[in-house]
């Protein structure tokens, strides 16, 4: 859902400015609204991007505590600013997210895309080591979990279902028959005789 993808992207954006300009939660929904607007003109919904702002700093010391936990090498001030506001984003959605609009594992991966977009080369491994640590304390909530009871799931169905009986017309319409994909089979090895 790209929407999504760019709403968490500006609430990223937002809270690094947050941070960078001296935490003033007060400030914090201004910074999104003027990031909105030049970062992502003309989108028509922003509820996502403040739920995330809003419950990112109303949980900012549980999660600063969890990321000082989960990666005690680094003191939360010697994080950098951009992999320390992916980090409070991603543990927010981790933990205190809805699990029915954004699984966990899909919470994990949209913090390392941003680690890969915002981040340095390091990012991406540190963002995931501090997630993926959190996520197995956490005893690994809906890992196997590919239920109907999740809406992504039941919308990746639904499009399977409603494309079926196209494709199947169409496959009729052209006498096909669905294509079967067999692994290659390796080749025997030549023997040459070498001539002097």
């Amino acid at each position: 859902m790209a929407n999504r993808h760019l709403q968490r992207s500006v609430a990223m954006q937002s809270l690094f400015e947050w941070d960078f300009q001296g935490r003033h939660d007060d400030q914090s929904m201004i910074i999104l609204d003027r990031n909105i607007e030049e970062f992502a003109p003309g989108i028509d919904e922003v509820v996502f991007a403040k739920h995330l702002i809003e419950g990112t700093l109303r949980e900012r010391k549980t999660i600063d505590a969890l990321i000082e936990k989960c990666a005690p090498e680094w003191p939360l001030e010697q994080v950098t600013v951009v992999d320390r506001n992916i980090l409070r984003l991603g543990i927010y959605e981790l933990m205190f997210g809805n699990y029915d609009e954004v699984p966990p594992k899909v919470a994990i991966n949209e913090a390392i895309e941003l680690a890969k977009s915002f981040g340095s080369d390091s990012s991406p491994r540190f963002v995931n080591g501090v997630l993926g640590t959190i996520y197995r304390e956490m005893g690994e909530p809906l890992k196997d979990d590919i239920s109907e009871n999740h809406d992504h799931f039941k919308k990746r169905k639904e499009e399977k279902q409603a494309d079926a009986p196209l494709e199947e017309a169409a496959a009729e319409e052209l006498s096909l028959e669905p294509a079967v994909v067999k692994p290659a089979k390796k080749a025997p090895a030549k023997h040459t005789k070498k001539s002097v």
